[in-house]
């Protein structure tokens, strides 16, 4: 998007997402034992999927017939939960109902937008990740735009006329800027916070690996790659890293700063990659893999990598403007990969950790998963790039595609090394986050000796101001009906109507894990069809006519298919 390759060299992208990747999963192995084993975070991807294991797996039932009969409840609410939620995305993909519904609106002197995605798996994340998570959100919403949008827009709407590009844009450009702000504050915190947990979980990964040199027996279930291992890997990695950047240097304008800036990266990588695997990895756990905004943590690597090379070049680019900006994301692209790795495997270190899985042939498969998704991004990048361009690229055609994310860090490089930069955004997002650390910190403190506990997660208020309204608003509301439901169990196992509250959670739980499954596997299916096509709306029927009522027959399904989950259920519990 900055000009600085037409294209994307194959052997150059594959070996970034691979070391990138691999770098990902050998950070997460110590933090495995901090987040996963010795933590309470929810992980909502990996107790769903631990879920479906567990109401296919025969032994329980040969041993239990409780267990048989609770399995099968479950699997029924798992298929109840991922026919309904798989038919509700059918309908959308054939245009009867619209995948989201938003409106803007003036506010004041400003103005500000309120919408919804109709995603039923983000009502499952809701459900999952609980009703702490959801409220978290809801003060990040009121936030960002019920004050900050309107502020931002104020004096410069149109005075009669459609509002929607000017409000979209602020937020894109200014809103997400201070949210980005608040998550770098919150990140810092939550790392402070977990640090011990972290060095207490490469202690016993340690430990662990010594035990078994020494021929002791550690439960299948604790053993990790051997740390001697990661660590050889890790330090083996620079290498290439190393190589990759002296061949991004050759030729040119800052050459001369050769041996400082490789020397730079390569302790930038090092170190702040075990930093941003371990916020990553908290995020996982705290939203789900899926909806973990990963490129506001790359506002942050962008951010202190651009920083602290402009330190070390004394921002001399040799006569190349561009240069400098170039090798900043080159870099930061390596630490990406580490982010979106550590974020997907220690969801995955959930679910195994739930069923009884051994740790180390999950790392070794994420691996193998790694070298194979890293042999087919190039050719996927390049096909997306001469078929659409990206906006802002050379030669980007009238189809380009925005690429928001790409184009917001892009320009925080370029606005650092231009001395442009508006850092009093970035301020106010981190005086948001300090001021919602204080919150949280008042609320635990005041209520830890009380059975309900509350919070309002930092991290968690972060990510809801970064992420767009329509996915911002859907958690919290699944998060409240989570806890209606859990709430109902409770009170009807109290009255008796209820047997076992444990099992009357259990079908809830997997009636949300339905709700993703089944979301997500028709999304498998229709990524095929639009792949064998080349047509993105291939299974789209309904005449452009039926647009205007698109809208209301989505919040219909929506709102049938969460009352019919829910009701089912309740009326399964009670039959229970």
């Amino acid at each position: 998007m900055i000009g600085w390759w037409t294209g994307f060299p194959y052997w150059t992208t594959m070996l970034i997402c691979l070391i990138g990747g691999v770098l990902g999963v050998m950070y997460s192995i110590p933090l495995r034992r901090a987040l996963v084993t010795g933590s309470d975070l929810p992980f909502p991807e990996g107790v769903a999927a631990a879920e479906v294991l567990r109401v296919g797996d025969p032994a329980s039932e040969d041993a239990d017939p409780d267990a048989a009969k609770s399995n099968r409840d479950g699997f029924l609410a798992l298929v109840v939960g991922g026919v309904a939620s798989a038919a509700a995305a059918l309908l959308s993909a054939l245009k009867v109902t619209v995948a989201e519904l938003s409106t803007t609106f003036r506010l004041g002197a400003g103005g500000t937008m309120v919408g919804t995605s109709l995603s039923l798996a983000l009502i499952g994340v809701g459900h999952l990740v609980g009703i702490t998570v959801g409220i978290a959100m809801i003060v990040d919403l009121l936030i960002s735009f019920g004050v900050l949008l309107p502020v931002f827009t104020g004096g410069d709407l149109p005075a009669a006329g459609d509002i929607s590009e000017v409000v979209s844009g602020t937020f894109s450009s200014d809103v997400r800027f201070v949210g980005a702000g608040t998550m770098a504050v919150a990140a810092v915190w939550t790392l402070a916070k977990i640090i011990g947990p972290v060095v207490n979980g490469i202690r016993g990964s340690l430990q662990s690996s010594r035990a078994r040199g020494r021929g002791e027996s550690v439960e299948i279930t604790e053993r990790d790659i051997p740390a001697r291992t990661v660590v050889g890997v890790i330090v083996a990695l620079m290498v290439p890293i190393g190589l990759l950047l002296w061949v991004f240097l050759d030729g040119t304008g800052i050459s001369h700063h050769t041996g400082s800036l490789i020397t730079l990266s390569v302790v930038f990588v090092l170190v702040l990659g075990l930093v941003i695997a371990a916020v990553c990895g908290y995020m996982a756990g705290l939203i789900g893999s899926s909806n973990s905004p990963i490129s506001g943590i790359g506002v942050i690597i962008v951010l202190l990598a651009a920083l602290l090379i402009k330190v070390v070049t004394g921002n001399d680019n040799g006569g190349d403007p561009t240069s400098l900006v170039a090798y900043t994301l080159f870099t930061a692209a390596v630490v990406f990969g580490v982010a979106t790795i550590s974020n997907d495997n220690l969801q995955d270190l959930k679910t195994g950790q739930l069923v009884g899985a051994t740790p180390w042939k999950q790392q070794v498969g994420l691996i193998i998963g790694v070298v194979f998704g890293s042999l087919v991004i190039p050719p996927v990048m390049g096909l997306m790039a001469s078929a659409f361009g990206f906006v802002g690229a050379p030669d980007a055609g009238p189809d380009a595609l925005a690429a928001p994310q790409a184009g917001l860090l892009s320009s925080i490089a370029q606005g650092i090394f231009g001395d442009s930069l508006d850092w009093g955004k970035l301020g106010l997002g981190m005086l948001i986050g300090v001021g919602v650390i204080i919150v949280d910190e008042v609320l635990c403190r005041s209520t830890a000796a009380s059975s309900r506990k509350l919070a309002l997660p930092p991290l968690a208020v972060g990510m809801g101001m970064y992420l767009p309204v329509t996915l911002t608003l859907i958690i919290p509301v699944g998060a409240l009906l989570g806890w209606l439901y859990n709430r109902w169990v409770d009170r009807a196992a109290v009255t008796g109507r209820v047997k076992d509250a444990a099992t009357a959670r259990r079908i809830g739980v997997l009636g949300a894990t339905g709700l993703i499954v089944g979301e997500s596997l028709f999304g498998v299916v229709n990524a095929g069809i639009i792949a064998a096509t080349g047509d993105p709306e291939a299974l789209g029927i309904m005449p452009e006519g039926w647009a205007g009522a698109s809208g209301w027959a989505g919040a219909l399904v929506f709102a049938a298919v969460i009352v019919l989950v829910y009701r089912w259920a309740g009326r399964r519990s009670v039959a229970g």
